[in-house]
């Protein structure tokens, strides 16, 4: 394998940034420190890529974006946003839907860096699994480009992480029904991802805060495809049918929340007194329902913006955080008291 600016820093002793100065010719690095990089690339014959650059070191300006399924809300907005954004900086994009499959995953990351991209950008949760040895493939990309995660979050060298806070915001999500008197919230989720297990811990946390124990009866994965909102009808309606009462619903994703007002119809319920209901995500499909859904702002736009600046950062030689977290905000609108 070629020689990389990881491999670079790790023999020189130095970071990634501080290679990335040397790189790009900046005056802001120690003689001395600049001394011992340029011993390494010099003893290692090692030829700038596409992450170097600056002054003709041959970058693309060009980012490798991925996702699972564009056809997502979520992740089809995220898109939307770095590519706009990118664009207003000077980059180019290649898109990759990889689909759920970690081999599928690991062999489209393959491609994307046979293209000399200058970064990678990993959109969704779903890329960071809760098997620490699976995640290698993240580590080993790292060392030869920036890997920037966008709605997950990972420890790793040359890692950065944006993303929205999903525990505390469906922690307070789900305390603002309790506080409105509605104790029996079933909780709908359709992802063991990242971000799902963030948002069914703040789900979890905030029953047991008010000491509503007894939940577990009320936590539903759902197992189906989203955009088929009469199979999300269906299966809460075989929920209630198996004798579980319910008067709230908080969900992890906009597209089970209209599933619930759905059932809600189909069962003469009136929202939000008989039912009251809470999405995820904030999307288009909060206004596309009567009556229009409550929902958690993840703050994407913010996300997206802030991701590309640290990027932006990175690839420039400077010192960037490694995660960036927003709050996200509870949109009140008419499925809650």
């Amino acid at each position: 394998m070629a020689l990389t600016i990881y491999d670079i820093s790790r023999k020189a002793g130095v970071s990634i940034a501080t290679v990335s100065r040397v790189l790009n010719g900046s005056d802001n690095v120690k003689a001395s420190t600049r001394e011992k990089v340029m011993s390494v690339i010099e003893k290692y014959d090692y030829t700038p890529n596409a992450y170097a650059r600056g002054m003709g070191l041959h970058s693309l300006r060009t980012v490798g974006i991925l996702c699972a399924n564009s056809s997502d809300l979520f992740l089809a907005k995220a898109i939307y946003f770095l590519e706009q954004e990118l664009h207003a900086n000077g980059y180019e994009s290649l898109l990759c839907c990889t689909g759920y499959d970690m081999n599928d995953v690991q062999s489209y990351i393959q491609l994307i860096l046979s293209k000399k991209v200058d970064s990678l950008i990993l959109v969704g949760s779903n890329f960071v699994s809760n098997s620490d040895e699976e995640n290698e493939y993240i580590r080993e990309a790292a060392r030869q480009v920036p890997v920037m995660l966008l709605n997950a979050s990972f420890n790793c060298h040359n890692v950065y992480s944006t993303l929205c806070n999903d525990y505390s915001s469906m922690f307070e999500a789900t305390s603002s029904l309790i506080r409105a008197g509605i104790d029996d919230i079933l909780y709908l989720y359709d992802s063991n991802s990242y971000s799902g297990t963030k948002k069914l811990s703040g789900y979890k946390a905030a029953m047991k805060s008010y000491k509503l124990a007894d939940y577990a009866p009320l936590v539903h994965y759902y197992d189906g495809p989203t955009d088929r909102v009469d199979s999300i009808t269906a299966f809460i309606q075989g929920i209630a049918d198996h004798g579980i009462t319910f008067h709230g619903v908080v969900a992890s994703d906009d597209a089970l929340a209209i599933g619930a007002i759905k059932y809600a119809f189909h069962n003469e319920l009136t929202i939000p007194e008989d039912l009251a209901i809470i999405g995820y995500n904030n999307s288009m499909l909060t206004a596309c329902c009567m009556p229009e859904l409550t929902s958690v702002d993840n703050r994407l736009e913010y996300q997206t913006h802030q991701l590309v600046q640290t990027l932006l950062g990175v690839l420039s030689g400077a010192e960037m955080p490694a995660e960036s977290i927003f709050s996200g905000k509870l949109i009140k609108r008419a499925t809650t008291p």
